[in-house]
C-alpha cells in the first residue's frame, strides 16, 4: 500500500513522462525503449530482498558505448526532478497539516508562562554559518532551472486555474525538461573561492532576502497568537554567516586576497539589495503627513520627508556602490564614504519608522519599511560576515619563524607551559614582536596578510577566527597576538574548533586555562563560542564513539562556563550525512545536553544542505521555523541528563565500537587496499566539486583523506560504511551485558533514541549486494574476506535495530522514508551497476574515452541525487 501522498506520486510521474517525451523525441524509440527496459527491471530487483539483479546486470553490461551516457543522463535527471518535486511538496500547504511553530511556543507557553517564552523568543540567537565544503554537485545555472520546475509544480497545484493555464504552464515545464536536458549536469572547471561565495550570496538574493522577512512577519503572528505580545522591530533571532571565502584550512586557493575580494563582494551586493528596497519605498513612502521632529532633520521644505529620508540612504548606498566597485576593478582612488556599519542604515529606517508610527500609519510603517529593517538586522553591511578559518599548525609555524628571527628561541621545541608564557608576556607587553621591514617565507607572510585583512576591514564585515586542530591554550593565544601584531584594534572572537577525540577529550581542560586567566578573560569579555567537530571526530573513532565524546565534551563546557560565569556559545561543524553529525534538526536539538542551547546556538550548513533547506523561499521559511521551535524547545524544555546506568553502558558500548572501528580502520593491513579499490575515492577528483583539494596535505595518505570525500566515496558504493561501522558490536554488547538498561535508554533517552533512528536511517539507505558487485569487478581476491566481513557487519547491524525497535523490517516507523528510498532504488541501482563497469574498464585501460569519462561523473551525480546527500 503507498504512503506517498497522491499529489506527490502523481508530480513524480508527470515529470518522469515530460522526461520520457524529450528522451524520445530527442534520441529516438530505441534509445527510450532501453531506458524503459532498465527501469523495469530495476524495479523488479527491487520488489523482493532476494530478487535476482542478474537481469538488470547483463542489459547494463551490454551497452553500446555511445549510449552509456544520455542512459545515465535519463537516469541521473529523474532522481533530480523526483528530489525537486519531493522538496516542493514539503514545502507546500497540502503536507503542512501542523504548524510547528505555533504548537512548540502554545506547548512551552501552557507550561512556562506567556511572558517568559515572550522573554526567550526576543532574546534567540540562531547563527547559521554557510560553508563552502563541495558537496553541492549541481552546477548554478541548473539549480535555477530546478527552481522554475519547483515553481510550476507550485502553480499546478492552485485550485482557480483554467483549462488554457494548465497546459501553459505544462507547457513551460516540457521547456524547462528539455533546456535540462541540454544542459550538462556536472561542471568541467572547478569553482574557485570567489564562485563559492558568489552561490552563497545568490541563495540569499533568490531566497532568503524575502524568506526571512516573510518568517519574522509569521513568528511575530505566532508570538502575538501564543504570548499576547509582539516582536520588537529590532529583534532578528537569525543571522547567516559564511566560511566561503574565508575558510583556508588545507585550501591553498583562499589567501587574504581572496578573503578581501569576497568582503568587498558582499558589501557590493548588500548595497545593491538594499537599493532596491530603498528605490521601492522611496516611490510608496509619498505621504506629507510627519512631525516636526523628523520633518526638521529630512524633510524642512519638502512635501515627502519619507521620500527626502530615503533618497539620503539611497545616495550613501550608490556612494558605497561605487568606492566598492573601484576597490574591486583596482580603478583607482575613490574619496567618497562608503557605508561602515549597518547602524548607518539603521538610523535613518529607524526614523522613519518611527515617524510613521507618532502620526498613525501603523500599518504604512510595518510594511516593506519593516521588512527592510529586519533585513538589515539579519544581514548587515556585507550579507554574511565572514568567519576566518586556519589550521593550527600554520600559526605555530609563522610564530616559530618570528621568534627565530627576532633571536627569543625555538617556539616549535617549547612545551606548553613555555609557549603560554610566552604569549602571555607578548600579549602584555606593547613593544612590537614582528619587525617591520621583515621579509618571512611565503606562508608566514599568508597567514601575516590575513590577518591585516581583518585589521583593514570594518568590523561588522567579519565575525570570528576559528582554529582548526586546536589542542592547547596557546593556540587561541598564538592567533590574539598574530592578530595584534598585524594591527587589529578589535577583540576579534577566537574559536578553537576540537574535532578528533583526543581534542574532544581534552577541550574542557583548555578552556578552563584559558578562562582562568585574567588576559584572556578581558579580552574575550566573558563571552566564548568553542566549535565541536563533527566530521573529523566521526572519522578517527567512528559515529557512536564519537557522538557520546562530543555530548560528553559539551556537558563539560557547560558546566564550566557557568562556574566561570562565561556566557557561552557552542558551534556545531555538522556536514550533510549522518556520518558527519548530519540529520533533522529537531532530532539534533533534542538529543543536546541540558543547558548546552540556551537561547543561542551556532552550526553549520553545508554544501547541498543550504539548497535543499534554504534554496526555496517556502522551503527556506519552513526551515527557519523549525530551527525557531527546535531551539525554543531545547532551551526552555532540555532533556534531562542521562542517568549513570545509561552513562556507564554507552561508554562500555562506546569501546566496544571504538575498537572494532579502529581494529578496521587502522589496524587491518587490507583495510587501505580495499578502500581505494571498492570505491571511486581516486575518481572523485575528476569531479570539480569545490575549491578545495581533497586531502589537507598533498600526497598525504588515507589518514590526510577529508571527512567529505571520505564519506563521499563510500556512500557511492552504497556501502555507506562511516555511519555504521562499531555500532553493531557496541549494540550486541549493551543487548548481552544490560539488556533492560539498553531498553530504558531507547525510551527514555533522546539523545540514544535519535543516534538509534539516524543509524537505522543510514542502514536503510544501504545495500549490500550492489557493495559486493563493485567488490567482484573492481578489488583483489585477497581483499574479498574484508569485504564479506563488513557486509555481514552491515547485515548483523539491520537485525539488531530491527530486534532493539520490535519490528520485522527497516523503516517501519517511518514509511514514507522506507518507501521514498524504495521508489528511488530502480533509477539509483543502474547507475551503482554502469559506475562499476566504467571504473573497471577505466583502471584496466589506464584512461577511457572522454565520452564514458563524463558519463561516471554523472553516475557520481546521480547517486548522489539518489541517495538525497553527498558529503
Amino acid at each position: 500500500m503507498t504512503v506517498i501522498p497522491d499529489t506527490l506520486r502523481l508530480n513524480v510521474r508527470m515529470l518522469g513522462e515530460l522526461l520520457g517525451d524529450t528522451l524520445l523525441e530527442n534520441h529516438g524509440p530505441q534509445l527510450f525503449r532501453k531506458v524503459e527496459e532498465i527501469r523495469n527491471l530495476g524495479k523488479q530487483v527491487n520488489k523482493a530482498d532476494d530478487a535476482d539483479a542478474q537481469p538488470l546486470i547483463n542489459v547494463m553490461a551490454a551497452l553500446e558505448d555511445k549510449d552509456i551516457l544520455p542512459i545515465a543522463r535519463a537516469f541521473n535527471q529523474f532522481l533530480n526532478l523526483a528530489n525537486i518535486a519531493e522538496q516542493q511538496f514539503f514545502s507546500s500547504a497540502e503536507s503542512d497539516k501542523r504548524d510547528i511553530l505555533e504548537e512548540t511556543l502554545a506547548q512551552i507557553a501552557e507550561k512556562h508562562g506567556k511572558a517568559e517564552v515572550a522573554k526567550v523568543l526576543n532574546e534567540l540567537n540562531i547563527e547559521l554559518v554557510l560553508t563552502a565544503h563541495p558537496t553541492e554537485i549541481t552546477r548554478r545555472t541548473l539549480i535555477r532551472k530546478y527552481e522554475n520546475v519547483s515553481n510550476a509544480l507550485r502553480d499546478l497545484s492552485r485550485t482557480d486555474l483554467f483549462r488554457y493555464e494548465i497546459d501553459q504552464i505544462k507547457e513551460r515545464l516540457r521547456s524547462t525538461i528539455d533546456e535540462v536536458w541540454y544542459t550538462d549536469e556536472v561542471r568541467d572547471e572547478r569553482p574557485s573561492a570567489v564562485d563559492e561565495a558568489k552561490w552563497g550570496f545568490a541563495v540569499i538574493e533568490n531566497s532568503l532576502w524575502s524568506a526571512v522577512p516573510d518568517f519574522l512577519r509569521e513568528l511575530d503572528a505566532v508570538a502575538r497568537r501564543t504570548t499576547g505580545q509582539s516582536l520588537a522591530k529590532d529583534i532578528c533571532p537569525f543571522h547567516f554567516y559564511s566560511w566561503m571565502g574565508g575558510d583556508r584550512d588545507g585550501n591553498p586557493n583562499v589567501t587574504h586576497a581572496v578573503t578581501k575580494e569576497v568582503i568587498l563582494l558582499g558589501r557590493w551586493m548588500a548595497a545593491d539589495l538594499y537599493l532596491r528596497d530603498i528605490n521601492q519605498l522611496a516611490a510608496r513612502l509619498s505621504m506629507d503627513v510627519a512631525d516636526e521632529d523628523f520633518r526638521a532633520t529630512y524633510g524642512q521644505g519638502s512635501k515627502t520627508p519619507y521620500r527626502v529620508c530615503m533618497h539620503q540612504i539611497r545616495d550613501r548606498l550608490m556612494a558605497t556602490l561605487r568606492w566598492t566597485e573601484a576597490q574591486l576593478n583596482d580603478t583607482g582612488i575613490n574619496k567618497e564614504i562608503p557605508i561602515q556599519s549597518k547602524a548607518e542604515l539603521l538610523e535613518p529606517l529607524s526614523a522613519c519608522y518611527d515617524a510613521l508610527t507618532k502620526v498613525g500609519l501603523h500599518r504604512v510603517a510595518d510594511g516593506e519599511l519593516l521588512d527592510t529593517i529586519r533585513r538589515v538586522q539579519c544581514f548587515g553591511i556585507n550579507l554574511v560576515p565572514l568567519d576566518v578559518r586556519q589550521d593550527s599548525e600554520r600559526h605555530v609555524k609563522a610564530l616559530q619563524e618570528i621568534v627565530a628571527h627576532v633571536g627569543l628561541g625555538d617556539y616549535e621545541a617549547w612545551d606548553e607551559a613555555q609557549r603560554q608564557a610566552f604569549l602571555y608576556e607578548q600579549l602584555n607587553n606593547k613593544r612590537p614582536l614582528v619587525p617591520r621591514h621583515w621579509q618571512p617565507s611565503a606562508d608566514t607572510l599568508e597567514v601575516l596578510n590575513t590577518c591585516t585583512v581583518v585589521a583593514n576591514e570594518p568590523a561588522e564585515t567579519l565575525s570570528h577566527y576559528i582554529i582548526s586542530m586546536a589542542q592547547q591554550p596557546s593556540d587561541v593565544l598564538a592567533v590574539a597576538l598574530l592578530l595584534r601584531e598585524s594591527g587589529v584594534t578589535w577583540n576579534v572572537p577566537i574559536v578553537p574548533l576540537f574535532e578528533t577525540l583526543a581534542d574532544l577529550d581534552r577541550a574542557p581542560r583548555v578552556m578552563e586555562a584559558l578562562w582562568s586567566n585574567p588576559w584572556y578573560t578581558q579580552y574575550s569579555g566573558a563571552k566564548q563560542t568553542v566549535m565541536i567537530g563533527y566530521s573529523d571526530s566521526a572519522k578517527d573513532a567512528g559515529k557512536i564513539t564519537a557522538t557520546w565524546a562530543q555530548y560528553k565534551a559539551q556537558e563539560t563546557l557547560v558546566e564550566l562556563s557557568n562556574k566561570r560565569n562565561i556566557s557561552m556559545m557552542l558551534f556545531h561543524g555538522r556536514g550533510g550525512t549522518v556520518g558527519r553529525g548530519g540529520g533533522p534538526v529537531e532530532k539534533a536539538m533534542a538529543s543536546q545536553p541540558p543547558g548546552s542551547v540556551p537561547g543561542k546556538i551556532r552550526v553549520t550548513e553545508q554544501g547541498e544542505m543550504i539548497r535543499y533547506k534554504f534554496g526555496l523561499p517556502r522551503v527556506a521559511i519552513r526551515s527557519l521555523a523549525i530551527y525557531v521551535a527546535a531551539t525554543m524547545r531545547a532551551t526552555m524544555e532540555p532533556n534531562p541528563a542521562p542517568k549513570q546506568a545509561w552513562r556507564d553502558l554507552i561508554e562500555q558500548m562506546s569501546d566496544q565500537s571504538l575498537q572494532h572501528y579502529r581494529q578496521v580502520v587502522r589496524e587491518d593491513p587490507r583495510f587501505v587496499p580495499y578502500f581505494r579499490s571498492l570505491t571511486p575515492e581516486q575518481e572523485l577528483g575528476k569531479l570539480a566539486l569545490g575549491s578545495r583539494p581533497a586531502k589537507r596535505k598533498a600526497g598525504g595518505g588515507i589518514e590526510s583523506l577529508r571527512a567529505i570525500p571520505w564519506v563521499f566515496a563510500w556512500m557511492q558504493v552504497r556501502l555507506n560504511l562511516p555511519a555504521w561501522l562499531g555500532a553493531p558490536q557496541a549494540l550486541q554488547h549493551a543487548l548481552e551485558q544490560e539488556p533492560e538498561t539498553l531498553a530504558e535508554m531507547i525510551r527514555d533517552w533522546p539523545f540514544f533514541t535519535a543516534y538509534l533512528d539516524l543509524l537505522e536511517m543510514v542502514v536503510g539507505k544501504a545495500d549490500g549486494s550492489i557493495a559486493a558487485y563493485y567488490e567482484q569487478q573492481l578489488v583483489a581476491p585477497e581483499y574479498h574476506s574484508l569485504g564479506t566481513q563488513l557486509r555481514a557487519d552491515l547485515k548483523r547491524c539491520e537485525l539488531l535495530l530491527n530486534q532493539l525497535k520490535g519490528q520485522t523490517r527497516l523503516l517501519e516507523s517511518d514509511p514514507l522514508l522506507a518507501q521514498s528510498i524504495h521508489v528511488r532504488s530502480p533509477y539509483t541501482d543502474p547507475l551503482n551497476y554502469l559506475q562499476a563497469e566504467l571504473l573497471k574498464r577505466e583502471r584496466k585501460a589506464g584512461e577511457i574515452d572522454p565520452i564514458l569519462e563524463q558519463a561516471l561523473k554523472v553516475t557520481m551525480a546521480g547517486i548522489s541525487a539518489g541517495m538525497r546527500n553527498t558529503g
